[in-house]
């Protein structure tokens, strides 16, 4: 939620109430409009830490233990698993705050407010990797070869990495505590003379990432791979059309609503909504989605992990040598690692 100040709130992870004078209300507008409670949101970031938690570290146990990285594919799954990762190990810093415990120090503030900000650029990057990585894997898959190698991999990685911390070190330069009229926030406090600046170079970030590259880039993608698909007659062609679907859901579930109310944050900033109805919706809706949004963290590794076939056969694998022994034979487990992850994309 904005502040026409020096600060800002920092989106759902703080609450603050906020006033602004608009010339069409006769009064005060109150901008504090939740959708959730901070209890309800508390116990949200708790759940998806624990299921983010224990979901991305199998993920990056198998991957780096069993499976080990041979392809592209397999480089994507890990970054993909350590944003995630560091995403959900921020949340139940914010859960605390909301709950009303502030640690009082301008390094633990910008810390949290960096490693949400890495977590959210870099995961929604490497989203659009699998997506491109799987569409150059099926709909080019010869011309592919040479380009979706382990080396390819990683350097395509360090650049996202690179990107996503530049585009997330704004926010924790700028974040600090603030302790005003007895209430402690963690919020954004921007150079008084650039405050409106740093406000849309914040949304844009965002919504370039988001909206206007990932979101086209990923439907384009996985619409070309439903096209090849159909052409195909096996008996894995129908899963694989499910597991596309799905993917494209969950992208448009977890992250469109989210960049399209930060789209309309921006219209509010340019002063194009200028009225307190408009905003207090906006505000509400801000809050909802980007809880929303949080909850891909604990969601991808079931999606682009769990229900690959090489991936589940490694899986499978493990737990019959630990635990199941009387399940599944171990050899299981050396045949599946034996196995490139780039021969099964989907």
């Amino acid at each position: 939620m904005e502040e026409e100040g020096t600060t800002e709130r920092m989106y759902t992870m703080e609450t603050v109430t906020e006033y602004y004078d608009y010339p069409n209300d006769s009064a005060t507008c109150n901008t504090n409009v939740s959708v959730l409670n901070p209890t309800i949101t508390s116990i949200i970031f708790y759940l998806v830490f624990i299921l983010g938690l224990l979901g991305n570290s199998m993920v990056l146990w198998v991957l780096l233990k069993v499976m080990r990285l041979k392809s592209m594919t397999d480089v994507c799954l890990l970054n993909l698993a350590l944003s995630d990762l560091l995403t959900a190990l921020s949340l139940p810093s914010w859960a605390l705050y909301n709950q009303g415990y502030h640690f009082g120090s301008d390094a633990v503030c910008k810390a949290m407010a960096g490693a949400y900000h890495l977590g959210f650029y870099s995961g929604i990057l490497f989203v659009t990797l699998m997506s491109v990585d799987r569409y150059l894997a099926i709909v080019h898959a010869v011309a592919a070869l040479g380009t979706r190698t382990l080396r390819y991999g990683v350097a395509v990685s360090i650049v996202i990495w690179t990107i996503s911390f530049c585009a997330a070190l704004p926010d924790a330069i700028f974040s600090k505590m603030d302790f005003e009229d007895n209430v402690t926030q963690c919020t954004k406090s921007y150079p008084s003379n650039s405050v409106k600046t740093w406000k849309l170079f914040r949304n844009f970030s965002e919504n370039t990432v988001g909206l206007f590259i990932s979101f086209p880039v990923t439907v384009y993608c996985y619409v070309r791979i439903l096209l090849v698909l159909r052409g195909m007659r096996n008996s894995k062609r129908g899963r694989a059309m499910k597991l596309i679907f799905a993917i494209v859901v969950a992208f448009v579930a977890f992250w469109v609503p989210y960049n399209v109310v930060i789209f309309l944050q921006t219209l509010q900033q340019l002063e194009i909504i200028d009225t307190c109805k408009a905003t207090q919706q906006i505000n509400a809706a801000l809050g909802l989605t980007e809880t929303i949004a949080l909850v891909h963290c604990c969601v991808n590794p079931v999606i682009y992990a769990f229900v690959g076939e090489k991936f589940r056969k490694c899986l499978a694998g493990v737990f019959s040598k630990y635990l199941f022994k009387f399940y599944q034979p171990t050899s299981l487990l050396s045949k599946a690692s034996e196995n490139e992850t780039s021969n099964t994309p989907l």
